[in-house]
């Protein structure tokens, strides 16, 4: 790294953004927009320019990786114990929800409003989206929300390749993102016709969303149930 130290050795006490995003694997408005969540340590010098905390980049590293953990009832809150563990279509599984975002504070925003709102589901994390993408395959998800702006893959291209393919098309996908109106036109062709959630609006709009989504999938769950109920008596 060419960032300057703090004390004259080799270690850097400091990266540039542009040597931050190399570091974390990220983009560098991603890294722009940690910054401003307060997830890393940054300063500007004299000249105006940023200089980020090369601990707080390590301790993020750290703290972070391997990248996937699941968020789930398994040990619920109050709320949650005494939620019935409702299902998608009727059958005995709750719904599962997929949220891929690299922010362990909306991690903590979605999950809260999940055991609140929605105690029945649950809730699986992953952190970037190479490692989403393989959890859905693992867990099938019935409701996927996906940041755009992610570590490891663009979240647009995500989203675009998700929408694209057949074994993604039985999960309803919600969009949230810190990026205003303006700023989303770059993704437009990613979003065109999904549900996109503002993060400065997440605690008020992402469950009106969310429950359309699962009360989607449990209108398709019953309705395939019933075909499949039907076909069996026919051919009894």
């Amino acid at each position: 790294m060419s960032a300057k130290t703090g004390s004259g050795s080799d270690n850097p006490a400091h990266y540039s953004t542009l040597e931050a995003a190399r570091r974390l694997g990220m983009a560098v408005r991603s890294v722009q927009l940690m910054v401003d969540r307060g997830e890393l340590d940054a300063w500007k010098t004299p000249g105006g320019h940023r200089r980020i905390s090369c601990g707080s980049v390590e301790r993020w590293l750290a703290e972070r990786r391997p990248g996937t953990r699941p968020l789930s009832p398994s040990r619920p809150g109050p709320a949650t114990q005494a939620a019935p563990q409702a299902a998608v279509g009727g059958g005995a599984a709750p719904a599962r929800v997929l949220l891929i975002e690299d922010s362990v504070h909306y991690h903590t925003l979605v999950r809260l409003l999940l055991q609140q709102q929605f105690p029945q589901v649950e809730l699986h994390v992953a952190d970037d989206g190479i490692a989403g993408l393989a959890l859905y395959g693992e867990i099938k998800p019935d409701v996927l929300i996906v940041d755009i702006l992610l570590p490891g893959i663009d979240g647009a291209a995500l989203v675009s390749s998700l929408r694209s393919h057949a074994q993604f098309a039985r999960s309803r996908l919600i969009v949230i993102t810190s990026l205003d109106e303006a700023q989303r036109t770059p993704y437009g062709f990613a979003l065109a016709g999904l549900p996109v959630v503002h993060k400065p609006q997440l605690a008020v709009d992402l469950p009106r969303w969310l429950g359309e989504a699962l009360a989607g999938q449990a209108a398709a769950g019953a309705t395939t149930a019933a075909h499949a109920a039907s076909n069996t008596a026919a051919a009894a």
